[in-house]
């Protein structure tokens, strides 16, 4: 790959772990069940992308009809995902529902390697331990003080599963179709799924307060749109392998701004986990970076 399309895929990836960080504040923020800020969040964010999808050539268009299972699969996984995820972050701690969810990297690196035949040097898998016990010292302070699963840590365990496999099938889809169209398909896919699943389960759909509306319209806009374009055009020029640990810097972020955004304090030992996190991180990319041709 060449340094230019590199910077670019990083600086991608950099746009998409700053959107995603408000995912959860976005949660907290909406005065509505998790699955119902989730759904709009989709619905919203499938009409701006479908948008910009029927605004591409046809022939790009066309891709998705031959390719279509790809935005399907990507669709009911980050549904599954989604779905899991954010219920848990309303019957857990915020920090342990986005540290289980965050395992997803362990189950995309295992995958690389066990089906895909990646092969991944010793310092990945060092910065891979670094990234995740940083990341357990930021979020999971409480699971720390208190080793018992809730409903919701399950949840979000669960959740990470589904996760990985979004990653997976992405990095798949990204060599066949372009970012708009997969993107488009997995969304609209997970918004018909999550839409019929609130409605037959009885959820409130309308008659939210305006903060309510405006949570849902920023997580669709920013988390989604921005957070979401930006990890599958990164996914079309990096391994899901790289990607994926990378976006644990997210949930570190999340801690930080629920500092001043939700008054949530971290502890200094949080701070020394976070800084561990990133040390992990450099070490996971710059295995990779390292053995790219110059």
């Amino acid at each position: 790959m060449d340094k230019k399309k590199q910077l670019t895929a990083y600086f991608a990836l950099i746009s998409g772990i700053l959107a995603l960080s408000l995912s959860a504040l976005f949660v907290r923020w909406a005065d509505a069940p998790g699955l119902v800020t989730t759904c709009y969040r989709m619905i919203i964010a499938a009409f701006v992308f479908g948008i910009i999808f029927w605004r591409q050539p046809g022939t790009l268009r066309k891709s998705m009809l031959k390719w279509w299972y790809f935005p399907l699969l990507g669709g009911l996984f980050s549904a599954l995902d989604h779905g899991l995820w954010s219920t848990a972050v309303n019957l857990t701690q915020m920090g342990n529902a986005t540290l289980f969810n965050n395992l997803a990297p362990l189950w995309v690196s295992l995958a690389a390697v066990l089906i895909w035949k990646e092969k991944l040097g010793k310092w990945f898998w060092f910065g891979l331990l670094l990234t995740l016990s940083g990341a357990l010292v930021v979020l999971g302070t409480n699971l720390l003080n208190n080793p018992q699963f809730s409903n919701g840590d399950i949840l979000a365990l669960i959740s990470s599963l589904f996760y990985a496999m979004y990653y997976l099938n992405t990095q798949k889809s990204r060599q066949v179709l372009n970012t708009i169209s997969y993107v488009f398909g997995s969304t609209l896919t997970t918004a018909l799924i999550l839409w019929t699943y609130c409605f037959l389960n009885g959820y409130q759909l309308f008659g939210y307060d305006p903060n309510t509306y405006l949570a849902f319209l920023g997580a669709a806009l920013i988390s989604q749109v921005i957070g979401y374009f930006s990890i599958g055009y990164a996914l079309g020029n990096l391994p899901a392998a790289i990607v994926s640990p990378t976006m644990i810097t997210q949930p570190v972020i999340t801690a930080l701004l629920a500092i001043p955004l939700a008054g949530e304090l971290l502890l200094t030992g949080q701070w020394i986990g976070g800084f561990v996190t990133l040390l992990g991180i450099f070490f996971i990319n710059r295995s990779w970076t390292k053995n790219q041709p110059h």
